[in-house]
């Protein structure tokens, strides 16, 4: 990855409904050449979709909370895929440490909350934060540059 490619990363994070005119004019290539590039980033998994940032609460889910969960074995959230499969769930990490993973939850209300906690507690001891202000709710990926 050279630094017209990191430089197309920054622009379609920034904009990824940008014409492939315009993203050549941002970063002095021509169109073909630019829509190669962005091919080649498609197909090597470093651009992995294209998609629109949503603000849950505008969206009708004002709860959010950053939920641990404790389980193993096979009752473990991970081995369940209609569990993953919990529209409330928005980011699921498997993390080390005495958590199994660590889940994104949006919700309409705090009765929501514990309705999905409840479900939870089936694979496991869930243990929540609630957030209460995002600083960052998404940040774009900068690749580091060569010299790294």
């Amino acid at each position: 990855m050279d630094t017209v490619d990191r430089r197309i990363l920054e622009e379609l994070q920034e904009d990824a409904r940008l014409s492939y005119n315009e993203l050549s004019r941002r970063v002095n290539l021509s169109a073909p050449a630019v829509a190669d590039r962005v091919r080649r980033l498609q197909d090597s998994g470093v651009i992995t979709g294209y998609h629109a940032h949503v603000d849950p609460a505008a969206a009708g889910l004002p709860v959010t909370a950053l939920v641990r969960m404790e389980c193993f074995g096979p009752r473990c959230l991970l081995r369940d895929a209609p569990a993953l499969e919990m529209t409330e769930i928005l980011q699921l990490h498997r993390v080390t440490g005495d958590a199994c993973c660590v889940l994104l939850v949006a919700v309409a209300s705090m009765a929501h909350f514990e309705e999905v906690i409840d479900r939870l507690a089936e694979h496991g001891r869930p243990s929540s934060t609630m957030v209460l202000s995002s600083t960052y709710a998404w940040r774009p990926v900068r690749p580091p540059s060569a010299q790294w």
